[in-house]
C-alpha cells in the first residue's frame, strides 16, 4: 500500500547490510504466506462444500485480495530496496493495484460480519444476495467501490510536469504521484470514511450478537462463534487502521525515535512489516486453522503429502541398502 511506496531515497544513508537484512527478512515471510494459501484455495477447489457456503466464498475472496495486496507491496518493496527506477506508466497500475486491494480489505471485513449477522437473524429467510450463487454481486460491488475511490484519489492529483510519463525513469513511491495537499487531505478523508463505515458495521453486529446470545436458551454454540469470528474481524480491521502512515507514524516515533537512533527508513520497514505483512499473515491463521473444517482438511493435506514422501526416502534408502 502507500506505506511501502513512501520509504526514503536518499542515498547517503542507504546502507546495503540493512538492505540485505530488509529483504531476507520479507521474502521468507512471503513464502511462507504463498505457500498457505496455496492449500487453502486447493482445498476450496477440490471440496464442494466449500464453494456451496456463503461464509467460505467470502473468505476466499479474502484470501485471493490480500495475496494480490502482498504481491503488490512487496514487488514495490524489492524495486525500491534494489533503486529500481522505470517509467510512470508502470509505477502507478502497480500502486494503484496495491492500495485498491488495501481498501478493499476493510470492505471484506465488514461484509464477513454481516454475513454472521444475516446467518444468525435470517437462518430460514436468507436475503437472495447472500446466497452462495449470488455473493458473487456483493464481492464485485465491494471491488467496483474500492476501485471508484482509487480512481477518485488519483484524478485530483498533479504529476510533475518535467516528468516524462513513458519514459522518464523514476523510483515508483508515492510522492511522486500525491504530492498535491488536496490529494494528501483526500487520501486522509477517504481512508477515515473508509475504516469508520466498517468499524460501525462490525461494532453494530457485534452487539447485536451478543445480546442475541443472551436471549437464545439454545444453539448457543454457534452464536458464540459468530460473536468470536465478528470479534476477530474487528481486531484485523485495527491492524489495518494501524497500517495507515497517519496512525502508524506517531506511535512508532514516540516509541521507537525518542528511545533509539533508527533512521526514517527503518521506522517506514517496521510500520511495513509490523501493519502489512503480518496481519495479511495472521488472516489464514486465525480464519483458516479455527474453523473445524478448514483445519481437518488442511491435516489431511498435509498426511497426504507426508504419505507420499515417506515412501520415496523409504525406496531411496533401500536402493543405497542394495548398492553397498
Amino acid at each position: 500500500m502507500q506505506n511501502l511506496t513512501e520509504f526514503p531515497a536518499n542515498e547517503t544513508s542507504h546502507n546495503r547490510l540493512s538492505v540485505i537484512i530488509k529483504v531476507c527478512v520479507v521474502i521468507p515471510f512471503f513464502c511462507i504466506f504463498l505457500c498457505l494459501i496455496a492449500v487453502m484455495l486447493h482445498i476450496f477447489a477440490s471440496h464442494r462444500q466449500f464453494l456451496d457456503t456463503t461464509r467460505y466464498i467470502l473468505f476466499a475472496n479474502m484470501l485471493i485480495n490480500d495475496t494480490l495486496h502482498l504481491l503488490s507491496s512487496v514487488l514495490l518493496f524489492l524495486f525500491v530496496m534494489g533503486r529500481v527506477k522505470f517509467a510512470l506508466v508502470y509505477c502507478v497500475p502497480l500502486m494503484f493495484f496495491s492500495i485498491n486491494t488495501f481498501k478493499n480489505t476493510a470492505l471484506i471485513l465488514a461484509t464477513m460480519s454481516l454475513e454472521r449477522y444475516v446467518a444468525i437473524f435470517y437462518p430460514l429467510q436468507r436475503p437472495a444476495a447472500w446466497r452462495s450463487d449470488r455473493i458473487w454481486i456483493i464481492i464485485l460491488s465491494l471491488w467496483l467501490i474500492s476501485c471508484i475511490s482509487t480512481i477518485i484519489y488519483y484524478s485530483v492529483g498533479r504529476i510533475n510536469p518535467a516528468l516524462n510519463i513513458l519514459s522518464t525513469p523514476v523510483l515508483c513511491i508515492s510522492g511522486l504521484v500525491n504530492s498535491s495537499p488536496i490529494q494528501a487531505l483526500l487520501r486522509a478523508a477517504v481512508n477515515i470514511l473508509f475504516f469508520a463505515v466498517v468499524a460501525v458495521v462490525i461494532l453494530f453486529t457485534y452487539v447485536r450478537i451478543l445480546l442475541e446470545t443472551r436471549k437464545l436458551r439454545q444453539d448457543k454454540v454457534s452464536v458464540s462463534k459468530a460473536m468470536h469470528t465478528v470479534l476477530l474481524h474487528g481486531f484485523q480491521l485495527l491492524l489495518s487502521m494501524l497500517s495507515m502512515l497517519a496512525f502508524t507514524n506517531p506511535i512508532t516515533e514516540t516509541l521507537i525515535v525518542l528511545h533509539a537512533n533508527w533512521l526514517p527508513e527503518d521506522i517506514t520497514f517496521f510500520n511495513y512489516f509490523c501493519f502489512i505483512l503480518i496481519p495479511r499473515f495472521l488472516s489464514p491463521l486465525i480464519y483458516g486453522f479455527r474453523d473445524q473444517s478448514l483445519r481437518a482438511c488442511i491435516g489431511k493435506t498435509f498426511l497426504c503429502c507426508s504419505n507420499k514422501v515417506k515412501p520415496s526416502v523409504r525406496g531411496k534408502l533401500q536402493d543405497n541398502l542394495l548398492a553397498s
